[in-house]
Parts: C-alpha cells; sequence; structure tokens
C-alpha cells in the first residue's frame, strides 16, 4: 500500500479543514480586503498590518497567544464556555479558529490588489446605470476580480494544508481529530519510519507543484483582466 490509513486519514482531515477555512475566509477577506482597497482611513495602515502580521510572526508565537486566547481565562476561552461549547484547543473547531488567524494575508492581500486593479471607472459607470453599491460590486467587481478571487482561495488553501507549527500549538497530535498531514510527516520522521515520511511528503510536494502550475496558468488572465 503506498500510503498507510493514518495517512490517508491525516490527508482527509487536512483537506476538510483547508475547504472549511478558504470558505470562512472568503467570507470574512473579501469586506475586509474591499475596504482596504478603496478607504483613505488613517486606520487602513495598522489594519494592514494587522492582517499581515501571520507573514513575519513566527507560528509559534501565534499559537501560544491563540493558545491563552482560547484557553479557559482568555476571551475566546470564557466565550465559548458561556456559550457551553466548552474550550477549544486540542479540538477540530480550535484548528479551524487558529488557522483562519494564520492564513488570512493570503485570502485579504491578492484580493485587496485585485480589487485596486480595477479602479474607480467600472463602478462610476455602473452608477451612471442605477445600480445600487451591492448590485455593482456582484455584476462588476467580482468578475472583473475573479482571477484574484481565485489566486486568494488557492492560496489560502494550499497555506492552510501546509501548516505546523500553528497546528502544533493548537491541536497537538490527537488521531482523527488534529493529526494533519504535516504533523503526521513528523510524527513519521519521529519514529524514523522514513519510507513512510517520504511517501507522503512526496503527495505533499506534487500537491504544491500543482498549487504553483495553477497560479502561473492564471498569469496571462491576470493581464487581460487589468488590460480591460
Amino acid at each position: 500500500m503506498l500510503l498507510t490509513a493514518d495517512d490517508l486519514q491525516a490527508i482527509g482531515l487536512t483537506l476538510r479543514l483547508a475547504g472549511i477555512v478558504t470558505l470562512i475566509l472568503l467570507i470574512i477577506g473579501t469586506p475586509i480586503a474591499w475596504w482596504l482597497a478603496r478607504t483613505h482611513h488613517w486606520l487602513k495602515g495598522p489594519i494592514g498590518a494587522v492582517v499581515a502580521l501571520p507573514l513575519v510572526l513566527p507560528p509559534s508565537v501565534l499559537g501560544f497567544y491563540l493558545l491563552l486566547a482560547m484557553g479557559p481565562h482568555g476571551f475566546i476561552g470564557q466565550f465559548t464556555q458561556m456559550l457551553n461549547i466548552g474550550l477549544l484547543p486540542f479540538t477540530f473547531w480550535g484548528l479551524v479558529i487558529a488557522s483562519v488567524f494564520y492564513s488570512l494575508p493570503f485570502m485579504v492581500q491578492p484580493l485587496q490588489t485585485a480589487f485596486e486593479t480595477i479602479g474607480e471607472r467600472p463602478l462610476e459607470v455602473a452608477a451612471t446605470l442605477r445600480a445600487s453599491p451591492l448590485d455593482a460590486f456582484f455584476t462588476v467587481v467580482v468578475p472583473l476580480a475573479l482571477p484574484g478571487f481565485l489566486t486568494a482561495m488557492i492560496l489560502t488553501f494550499a497555506h492552510t494544508v501546509g501548516e505546523f507549527g500553528v497546528v502544533l500549538m493548537i491541536g497537538g497530535n490527537l488521531p482523527e481529530e488534529t493529526r494533519v498531514v504535516s504533523v503526521q510527516i513528523y510524527d513519521h520522521v519521529e519514529a524514523m519510519e522514513y519510507a513512510d515520511a517520504h511517501r507522503l511528503s512526496a503527495v505533499m510536494l506534487l500537491f504544491s507543484f500543482m498549487v504553483l502550475l495553477v497560479l502561473y496558468a492564471w498569469r496571462p488572465n491576470n493581464k487581460k483582466v487589468a488590460a480591460i
């Protein structure tokens, strides 16, 4: 067998995590990116810096503070306990929340760039045709920014799949609950199961290559949209 049952389980859990995180960030990140692309408010800089913080912050640092926030004395932990949900560390949904924070810039920044590229002219034309702002967004902005949406979703999905530090800090290593692919590879190496680690790593290498191939294939389309 090419991959073990535990490997397949870790892959399934990882894909589920990445899919949910990508969907959540698409909903959350789109209005943030739209606001950052159009506002001249003095808060644009600070908020943009907060969004980009996971790009430069060590994952262990982000994971540590999220662990405190989700703990029994943290604001997230107190809120979830108030709702009788319990504590989120070392659960799948704890991983989801941590991954949303960690992958936020990979959704917001490509969308912000796509929105800024569109400019004001298409929206002004839509306004002269009496389109509401919401109408103009879905009928004008979304089609023009479609390559940006696809790039953001692919990068967010791929980045979530490759997470390790934050996942290990928040989720630990629980089979069927928080043991994702990156942790599974670490387990194989720690147990000196190098053949298993090699096979699973090769799958991840192929996945990463395919992601980059798709992104580069979209580059010509991005140029055509920008020209329009």
